[in-house]
């Protein structure tokens, strides 16, 4: 058997139409018809019903397809590995992290350890929250880095990092020594609070809010860095986790308010794994000593 059969034969499974196989896989129209003869001669089963130009899967077909399929994708694991290894690489890790988790200094850790360990391949999934824990049972990543922790027995969890929240809205533009102190009430009441950003301590804080002022304007906004642009720009205020903010905060684009009535909650970091692997403890543990 080739594998330029299967391929052939996979395609037309897809398409219906020798022709348009033929298109795809830049050959001529009578090599598709032998490539599928020889595939059918030797597994030994009729693969297709000929129906004019068009073609459709036998039962036997159909069935085989889905082992045509996992052949080529065994098949191109094997390229891609021994490509990795062929370039150096000993180890590879596939990693989930969330939109906000990737937010933080998760670059500049990155980028140490594999200054540290060259021999590892690390692959990026960004991946929601709410989809890393199926992701890691699935064993589509090595490990997810989420905001969300799991009680799933199957799988091993992580506090990696906590970091507390901070009310933060725009720079005001006036001198932070003589301007009067912002003021939580006077702020919540006026802009827009932006919110669930972060899919943790969100529906706890706003009854904390909702309690407190209960006519506040609220806008939800998914992700933390639109969060961030719209409150730059003077759409709104909100919670966010400090590593977040910090470029912001340092630059001068925006400030901390206090917030002395309404309890913080805090932000965290979690890492999920189904096994427990060495690699994967080492990696942990590298991520776990720098400080977000």
């Amino acid at each position: 058997m080739e594998f330029n059969w299967l391929y052939t034969f996979i395609t037309a499974a897809e398409t219906g139409n020798f022709r348009k196989t033929a298109e795809l896989l830049y050959i001529s129209q009578p090599s598709v018809t032998v490539h599928i003869k020889q595939l059918e001669n030797d597994i030994g089963v009729l693969l297709f019903h000929r129906e004019g130009k068009k073609v459709k899967l036998t039962e036997e077909g159909k069935r085989y397809l889905d082992h045509a399929k996992e052949l080529i994708a065994l098949y191109e694991n094997g390229l891609e590995d021994m490509a990795t290894f062929s370039q150096g690489f000993s180890s590879k890790l596939i990693l989930a992290i969330s939109p906000l988790i990737a937010d933080t200094i998760l670059p500049f850790v990155l980028k140490r350890y594999l200054n540290q360990h060259p021999e590892t391949e690390i692959e990026v999934k960004i991946i929601e929250s709410e989809q890393i824990e199926q992701a890691v049972l699935n064993e589509e990543v090595d490990i997810g880095l989420s905001c969300l922790p799991t009680a799933n027995p199957d799988l091993i969890c992580d506090l990696l990092y906590t970091d507390r929240v901070m009310f933060v809205c725009a720079h005001d533009g006036r001198d932070l020594e003589s301007a009067p102190p912002l003021d939580e009430k006077e702020i919540l009441e006026s802009q827009y609070l932006l919110t669930h950003n972060h899919p943790g301590y969100w529906g706890a804080l706003t009854k904390s809010i909702k309690t407190r002022y209960p006519g506040v304007r609220m806008m939800r906004v998914s992700q933390v860095h639109i969060t961030k642009r719209f409150i730059v720009e003077g759409l709104g205020v909100s919670f966010l986790p400090a590593s977040t903010v910090r470029r912001e905060l340092l630059e001068g684009r925006m400030l901390e308010v206090d917030c002395p009535s309404i309890p913080l909650p805090e932000a965290n970091t979690y890492a999920l794994r189904k096994y427990d692997h060495r690699k994967q403890r080492e990696f942990l543990s590298f991520v776990a000593g720098h400080r977000i």
